[in-house]
């Protein structure tokens, strides 16, 4: 019969059922925690609610990061490399399972784990609490109640020893991050490697929004992060050119301009854009704005505007020959 223990901690029971091995691992902040779970209820059929290993990756948390399930963390912090353990968790700790729920089956099911809840206030969020989309944790949510949480531990990583998630990054670290992501996504470029640089220079985006989400719009920090901000989604939009995503272009150049609508720059990679897939009024108008906006620049929109009438006219061309085979008798 397992032994139950326990831990310093009011309402939490552990029983381990396969001992682990070596000493207990060092659980500093940034240590990388990785295991499967599996979350059951208190009930007489212990019934599954959540099992991590039918996503068919082990979960991961990071010490000290303020994981929204804090209990997780203290009882993977009782557990050795190998061990197998049971917990059941009074309800005092559970309360915020359901919500935690919700995000890790969006992601398994490749959606966003914040849907419905960005760009919104905090009293616009509650609404979206009022239910998870998910029968089974609305229960939870409506009625906390105690759960018992099987888990594995497999490994902790220092942290050292792995590469740092963006999102598990402090403020120092992600603005450390953004010119080492914005110099390996150049080299990147200059070796024709486009797709491998957008990655590089959307994740120095992503940093940089996510420190701008703390700051106050148009205030001087804001302004600051938005001036690092800038030439990485054009050099992004230039990778996205390369490869062809032509609308991922005209959406990301549109966005920029909304807010800096003297960007020249913008309106040129823009204009490409549209040239692209044959909107020649919208093409014209951005590469006579960028010859208004950027005298330097209008030798490069004159030889634009040449290329764009060739291939208009090549393409009217076309299209007559196309309607004139479809409408012959036969």
């Amino acid at each position: 019969m397992e032994e139950t223990y326990l831990l310093n901690t009011e309402g939490v029971k552990k029983k381990i059922l396969h001992g682990g091995r070596g000493e207990l691992p060092k659980f500093q902040d940034g240590s990388k925690i990785i295991f499967h779970f599996q979350t059951l209820k208190d009930d007489f059929e212990r019934t599954v609610i959540d099992d991590s290993r039918e996503a068919g990756i082990p979960m991961e948390i990071i010490v000290g990061k303020m994981f929204k399930l804090e209990i997780w963390e203290t009882l993977l912090s009782s557990m050795r490399a190998g061990e197998v353990a049971e917990f059941w968790c009074d309800a005092i700790h559970t309360g915020m399972y359901a919500l935690v729920s919700r995000g890790m089956r969006r992601i398994a099911e490749g959606r966003d784990p914040l849907e419905g809840q960005k760009h919104r206030c905090g009293m616009g969020n509650m609404f979206d609490y009022h239910s998870t989309g998910y029968d089974d944790l609305d229960e939870l949510q409506r009625t906390p109640q105690p759960l018992i949480f099987i888990m594995e531990l497999f490994q902790v990583e220092e942290p050292s020893a792995y590469k740092r998630d963006t999102w598990a990054m402090n403020k120092e670290e992600k603005l450390a991050a953004v010119p080492v992501l914005h110099s390996e996504g150049n080299r990147l470029v200059l070796r024709k490697e486009f797709g491998q640089a957008a990655a590089k220079y959307q994740e120095a985006v992503i940093c940089l929004r996510n420190l701008q989400a703390k700051e106050k719009p148009w205030e001087e920090g804001w302004l600051k992060l938005e001036s690092l901000v800038t030439p990485l989604v054009l050099n992004y939009c230039q990778c996205q050119l390369e490869l062809g995503e032509y609308y991922e272009v005209l959406e990301h150049t549109t966005e920029l301009l909304q807010k800096h609508n003297d960007n020249a720059k913008a309106y040129f990679k823009r204009a490409k854009a549209h040239a692209a897939v044959w909107n020649e009024r919208e093409a014209r108008e951005d590469f006579l704005r960028v010859a208004h906006l950027d005298p330097s620049m209008a030798a490069a929109v004159k030889k634009e505007l040449k290329q764009l009438g060739e291939r208009m006219r090549k393409k009217h061309v076309e299209d007559r020959k196309y309607y004139q085979r479809l409408f012959q008798p036969p």
